[in-house]
């Protein structure tokens, strides 16, 4: 059985290895070892099965500067799963409980960059039909989406959307 966790210190190394795998190639674990020392607000979770990390979310905080006052929001990811353990419905599993986890904090939107034919099952959309743009020059519009939470607080955000300075590592 699979269960999904906050990530413990301990899980440091697991959360490392199988983001590697997962990317084939350590940037995106770099990133997420400089987001746990400098960020705080992070949600991290974990898959476990059988005593074994074989997935995990992260999402951090990103913020939209608007014309009046700046939002801040959550950025999902990076998201890994062991790569002989995909597409089984464990990335499923760690989006919804993440995604969970967000409202629950009251977060007001979510944002990430990742497959446009993956994300929108969980409710999001190009983030383009609201207004918002990624901080990074070339990133296709059906790749950048968002979930807007809480419209009220949204209503007439537009603008740039920017992520931690730990992310601009894996966009240089």
């Amino acid at each position: 059985m699979i269960t999904i966790r906050e990530e413990q210190p301990g899980d440091r190394a697991a959360i490392r290895n199988l983001t590697t795998l997962a990317f084939g190639g350590a940037c995106e674990a770099q990133i997420i070892d400089a987001l746990r020392s400098a960020c705080p607000g992070l949600v991290s979770l974990v898959a476990v099965e059988n005593g074994e990390i074989i997935g995990h979310i992260l999402a951090s905080p990103v913020t939209v500067e608007g014309k009046k006052s700046t939002i801040s929001g959550m950025g999902l990811g990076p998201m890994a799963v062991l790569p002989e353990r995909q597409r089984h419905g464990i990335g499923t599993g760690l989006v919804r409980h993440g995604l969970a986890r967000l409202r629950e904090e009251g977060c007001l939107f979510v944002v990430v960059l990742g497959h446009p034919d993956y994300y929108p099952r969980f409710g999001f959309v190009p983030a383009s039909l609201y207004g918002l743009t990624s901080q990074w020059e070339g990133v296709p519009d059906e790749a950048f989406m968002v979930m807007i939470i809480d419209d009220a607080c949204m209503n007439g955000v537009h603008g740039i959307v920017r992520y931690r300075d730990e992310f601009d590592v894996a966009m240089e």
